[in-house]
């Protein structure tokens, strides 16, 4: 009998289990994972930003994590030697109409105590000088890239190293009952406390254990195109003022640890869970389940979805995607983006009463088992406060 089982090895899990292990390091610690290591999924393929909080509104668990993981996973990486590229960011506008988007995200900033400054056009010309804006900008000195893998990798050997035992390839199956699990190997594994951290697939564990009533996840798919020539026209991270009214930040460029320039994501709707390429990983029911809601998202146009949708497919066209991030630099030679990333799949929490996608942070459950529903960006960044959350008003309660 272990006193923790934890299922997914993504950030979230192994930030949970750092947590339960700083303060209970004689408890027996279990992460199980479907695939062969960490990181195979969101976590592995996040985009590697390190976000310094301005976005979420002050009432919001986002808010509260955001600001202080930001920090914390940089002098995480800082102290242990991990890599970071702390390039800072800025959000530009592209019109009149979207001063007041910057406006509000100034304001949400204050309002979390990020440290943010709304800037003019000549002050971004002085710092950025192939940055275009619209009279005004945002500038986020905080704001970072770190390499996911790196860190997953780094903290799975850290707590190896503190007795935690890792079963890779042996995913979830089923609940049994009284807090035992059948793995997808057929082993049965016992906990005093089940954490599901699965990601993609926490709704449907969730919901063996009568969780996730009303929610349902419905996977995006983000693909970022590399710019491959040997000139570094773009030295910070660039964003669009993005729709407050969706969890995209819309297409933007990203410096990245190694000071490679990526423009993206995409917010793509899949078709299935793990929908990276082609039909791999097809799953006859997952299709029927997603289609079944993009389809009631798509006629009702909840949120914008169809206009979402539209815009999105758009993206396919390589040109047009291109030019989308062309309208905040001066100059930078277009032919140079022909690389495309590893494609991600954002795990996005859908409420299947109002037909509403969850920004926020969701958790359910009660004292044998917590399931964590909807960890979305900026998940990563905000996985060690958010961890020490869970553990607190979830698991010690």
């Amino acid at each position: 009998m272990y006193d923790y089982l934890i299922i997914g090895a993504g950030i979230i899990g192994l930030a949970i289990a750092k947590t339960l292990n700083e303060k209970y390091p004689d408890k027996k610690i279990i992460i199980i994972e479907k695939e062969k290591d960490v990181g195979y999924h969101s976590s592995g393929r996040n985009s590697g930003v390190l976000h310094a909080g301005f976005y979420y509104t002050a009432n919001s668990l986002k808010a509260k994590f955001t600001r202080d993981g930001c920090l914390e996973m940089t002098k995480f990486c800082e102290d242990n030697n991990l890599s970071i590229n702390k390039c800072k960011k800025v959000v530009v506008a592209n019109d009149e109409s979207e001063l007041s988007g910057l406006e509000e995200l100034y304001r949400r900033g204050i309002t979390n105590g990020v440290e943010v400054e709304l800037i003019d056009d000549e002050k971004l010309n002085e710092m950025y000088p192939n940055v275009k804006t619209y009279k005004k900008a945002l500038f986020s000195p905080n704001t970072a890239t770190i390499n996911p893998l790196e860190i997953l990798k780094f903290l799975k050997k850290e707590l190896i190293k503190k007795g935690i035992e890792f079963r890779f390839d042996e995913g979830y199956n089923t609940n049994i009952n009284n807090n035992t699990i059948l793995t997808s190997k057929k082993n049965k594994i016992s906990a005093k406390k089940i954490i599901n951290s699965a990601g993609l697939y926490a709704d449907k564990i969730a919901r063996d254990f009568g969780y996730s009533k009303n929610y349902t996840i419905i996977p995006f798919k983000g693909i970022y195109l590399k710019y491959t020539k040997n000139d570094k026209p773009v030295t910070t991270n660039i964003y669009p003022v993005p729709n407050l009214k969706n969890p995209f930040l819309g297409v933007h460029y990203t410096v990245t640890v190694d000071n490679t320039i990526k423009i993206g994501p995409t917010a793509i709707p899949a078709f299935w869970r793990e929908n990276y390429k082609g039909f791999e990983n097809f799953k006859l029911n997952e299709f029927l389940e997603v289609i079944k809601y993009e389809l009631k998202l798509f006629i009702t146009n909840a949120f914008g979805f169809r206009n979402l949708a539209y815009e999105e497919i758009r993206k396919y066209y390589k040109p047009y995607f291109i030019n989308l991030a062309l309208k905040m630099v001066k100059n930078i030679d277009k032919e140079g983006f022909n690389e495309w990333s590893k494609p991600g799949i954002r795990a996005q929490l859908l409420d299947t009463n109002t037909l509403e996608l969850l920004q926020d942070f969701v958790v359910e459950g009660d004292d044998k088992t917590i399931h964590i529903l909807n960890a979305v960006s900026p998940a990563f960044t905000s996985s060690f406060p958010f961890a020490r959350w869970v553990v607190e008003e979830y698991i010690e309660k």
